[in-house]
Order: C-alpha cells, then sequence, then structure tokens
C-alpha cells in the first residue's frame, strides 16, 4: 500500500530491454557463425582425414583446428557479451616447436578437438535458436500490427483465423483474436530469447570450456614460476658470491696485508710505511666502488628512494652505448617494489648485453603499463641475431619473469633491430 492508502503498483522484473536486443542479435549474428564454423570443421576435417596418409592432411587438420579455435573464440566473446557473465576458463596447451612437431602438438590437443565437436554440434542448435527467436519475435509484432495490413490479404470463402478455428465469420473478431496473440508473443518474447539464448550459452559452456584443464594449468604454470624463482635466487646468490670473491674479497685481503706490513714499520721506519698506508686507502676506496657496483645489480638505493625513472635514468648514464629512457607511469604512482626491481633487472641486463654482443650505436628503454601488465620494450640498433636458446643473458630474463609470472618476447632479425620486450603483471605482486 502506499502512503495515500492505494493499492501500490505491482511490477513483475522480467528481462531488460537492453539484454533482449543483445540476445536477439545474439541469436541473429550465430546463424551465419555457425554456417562457417560448420563448413569449416566438416569440410576441413574431412579433407586432412582423407589425405593424412600422404602427409597432406597433416597441415590441412592443423589448419582446421586453427581456425576451429579462432571462430571458437568468437563464439566465447559473444556468449559473454549476450549473457553479461565471464565464462569459465578454458585451456590450450602451449605450442612447442615449429613444422611437424607444432602440428601434432596441436592435433594432441583436447581443446581443439572440443572446438572442432562445438562446430558441428553447434550447427543445428544455432540454426533451431536462429529460426525459433526470429519467428517468435517477427510473428509477435506481425500479429500485434495486424490491423494495419489485414486489409491487402486476399479474401476467400474463409475470413481469417477464427473462421478457421471456430467457424465463425467476423473480420473484427479475427482482428480481435490476431491482435491478441501478437501481444501474447511480443509479452514473451523476452523469456523466449532469454532461454534460446542460456541453451546455446550452455552449449558453449559445456564444450568451449575446461575448467579442470585450466586449474591444472594454472598449477603447474605456478609450480614451474616457482621453480623458475629458486632457480634464478639460486644463480643470482651464485654471481654474487663469485663477485664478492673476485673483486672485493681480494682487495680486502690485500688491504690486510698492507696495513700489517704497515703496522710493523710504523715504530723503525715510518717513511717507508706511509705508501703501504696509501696503498691500503685506494684498496679501500676500490673495494667500496666494487661492492656498490654489485649493490646496483640487486637493487640500487636510487630505486627505492627515487623510483624506477631515476633508476633506469642512472642505469641508462652508466652504459657504454647512448640510451634514451622514457618511463611513463601515472604520477604520483609507484608499481609494487616487486615488480620495479623486475622491470630494473629486465633493463639493466638487456643493456649489458646490447653492449656486450649487440654492436649497437643506440639504445631505446620504453617502459608505460598496458591493461594489467608493465610493459618493458629495450631496442637497439646493433646487428641482431639475439635468441634466448642462445643465452647471453636472456635466458636468465625468461626464468625471472617467469617468477612473477610475466613474460618475454624477443624479436631479433638478423641485421637488427633488436626488440626485447617483457610483460610484467602489476597485478598480484605484493611487496615483500
Amino acid at each position: 500500500m502506499s502512503e495515500e492508502g492505494i493499492p501500490a503498483a505491482v511490477v513483475v522484473p522480467g528481462p531488460a530491454v537492453g539484454a533482449v536486443r543483445r540476445g536477439l542479435c545474439y541469436l541473429v549474428t550465430g546463424l551465419p557463425l555457425g554456417v562457417l564454423a560448420f563448413v569449416v570443421a566438416i569440410a576441413g576435417f574431412a579433407a586432412g582425414i582423407s589425405t593424412v596418409v600422404v602427409w597432406v592432411g597433416l597441415p590441412i587438420l592443423a589448419g582446421t583446428f586453427a581456425l576451429s579455435r579462432r571462430l571458437a573464440d568468437v563464439e566465447r566473446r559473444a556468449t559473454e557479451a549476450a549473457t553479461g557473465r565471464p565464462l569459465p576458463p578454458h585451456h590450450y596447451r602451449p605450442r612447442r616447436g615449429r613444422g611437424v612437431i607444432g602440428m601434432l602438438g596441436r592435433l594432441a590437443d583436447p581443446q581443439c578437438w572440443r572446438d572442432l565437436l562445438h562446430a558441428v554440434v553447434g550447427f543445428p542448435v544455432r540454426l533451431a535458436c536462429f529460426v525459433i527467436g526470429v519467428a517468435w519475435a517477427v510473428t509477435g509484432l506481425g500479429a500485434t500490427l495486424y490491423v494495419l495490413w489485414e486489409w491487402s490479404l486476399p479474401r476467400g470463402e474463409r475470413t481469417g483465423l477464427v473462421d478457421v478455428i471456430t467457424g465463425v465469420a467476423s473480420r473484427a473478431l479475427d482482428v480481435a483474436f490476431t491482435t491478441l496473440v501478437g501481444l501474447v508473443l511480443l509479452a514473451t518474447t523476452p523469456w523466449v530469447v532469454r532461454g534460446l539464448v542460456a541453451v546455446r550459452a550452455g552449449l558453449a559452456r559445456g564444450l568451449l570450456t575446461n575448467r579442470t584443464a585450466a586449474l591444472r594449468a594454472r598449477t603447474e604454470q605456478l609450480a614451474a614460476g616457482r621453480r623458475a624463482a629458486v632457480a634464478a635466487e639460486a644463480a643470482t646468490l651464485r654471481r654474487l658470491e663469485r663477485d664478492i670473491h673476485d673483486g672485493p674479497q681480494q682487495r680486502l685481503v690485500r688491504l690486510t696485508m698492507d696495513l700489517e706490513a704497515a703496522d710493523r714499520r710504523l715504530d723503525d721506519d715510518p717513511e717507508r710505511a706511509r705508501p703501504l698506508i696509501a696503498e691500503a686507502l685506494t684498496q679501500t676506496r676500490e673495494a667500496l666502488a666494487e661492492l656498490r657496483a654489485l649493490s646496483r645489480g640487486i637493487a640500487p638505493p636510487v630505486l627505492a628512494d627515487r623510483g624506477l625513472a631515476a633508476a633506469l635514468a642512472a642505469a641508462a648514464a652508466r652504459s657504454t652505448v647512448p640510451v634514451s629512457v622514457e618511463v611513463d607511469l601515472p604520477a604520483g604512482e609507484r608499481p609494487a617494489a616487486a615488480v620495479e626491481n623486475t622491470a630494473y633487472f629486465v633493463v639493466t641486463e638487456a643493456l649489458t648485453n646490447v653492449a656486450k654482443h649487440s654492436g649497437a650505436t643506440h639504445a631505446t628503454v620504453d617502459v608505460r603499463p598496458h591493461r594489467a601488465d608493465l610493459v618493458v620494450r629495450v631496442t637497439d640498433d646493433g646487428v641482431g641475431g639475439a635468441h634466448p636458446a642462445k643465452g647471453h643473458g636472456l635466458s636468465g630474463l625468461s626464468e625471472r619473469l617467469s617468477a612473477v609470472e610475466g613474460r618475454l618476447e624477443v624479436a631479433s632479425p638478423e641485421g637488427g633491430p633488436t626488440v626485447i620486450t617483457a610483460w610484467i603483471p602489476l597485478a598480484g605482486l605484493e611487496d615483500a
């Protein structure tokens, strides 16, 4: 009841107009997409299987699976847009190798077979959803507007639908009945569309997603990242131990010997002790310089105090190759410490490779956020030919990025230029 005592209007919740519009668009566009996917699946699979004995069918099958995967991606996006909810995760096995090995890997991927099955089974489902949805909506609209166009119908012995059903020949009754049927069809169209969308989305959810496989792959990825983190940490500790042993430790041993010699000569021959003390001071300064260089390689103080932009500018100033640095980060905001440390490590390691192996005359460093990642790109105009399999620190970069769930892309054709791109996720990394 309202405050004035008048019964309040009862509102029956139903699908919103926007949802109905999206649903109809989903059903209408599903037919041509279904026809294309069905033709690709049937024709490609038949041609591939029939010629696989002469090896021609292998690339045909691989191409069929690749096209089915692209069409499955379109179906997933369309389903999510129509339902307004994300689908469960899916998982494709990472492609290993090229040529025949890569094709065989694609043929052994369970999700590729599920995509192919969806293209075949989904065709009659999409066709039925298209016919029912469009016919229901169009018939309802046409019947509702029957009074505007019924005059154009040829009249014989029967005057209309009511006359056919009941035998009562009344034009006014026929118009009223047809209009009522149209209004009922239009009123129920949202629920019919929603049901048809649920049927087609359920098929996509059943065949184009695989939560178990995705979770298993995620577990394997996290385990691989943990192993990479442990390996990278061990390699860093070994390198640090070696650098300390070969540098500052040797200088400190020399410093101890010089001070002991100076101490013995201070009483009987102070003048001969003076050069030893001067040499000890030199060894002290050089040991401090080497320790500072080692600390910069781990986590320089400028990175913690002034942020990534200042630390990268300092690293570029120390490079023997001229480097241009551009860091585009939101003003007043800093990424997590793990993100900054990883980005700094990527840039310094890449610039070291540029100085040692590329023969470049100039390099550029570009750092900017992109969606959920911090993208670090190092480009040089050197001779190219870099590849993680060749070592040169790139394999270490891959391991370091795997530890934070990032990835490395290397584009380095012979003759250059070389572009090293690191994608570091901004989410899920907390300060240690």
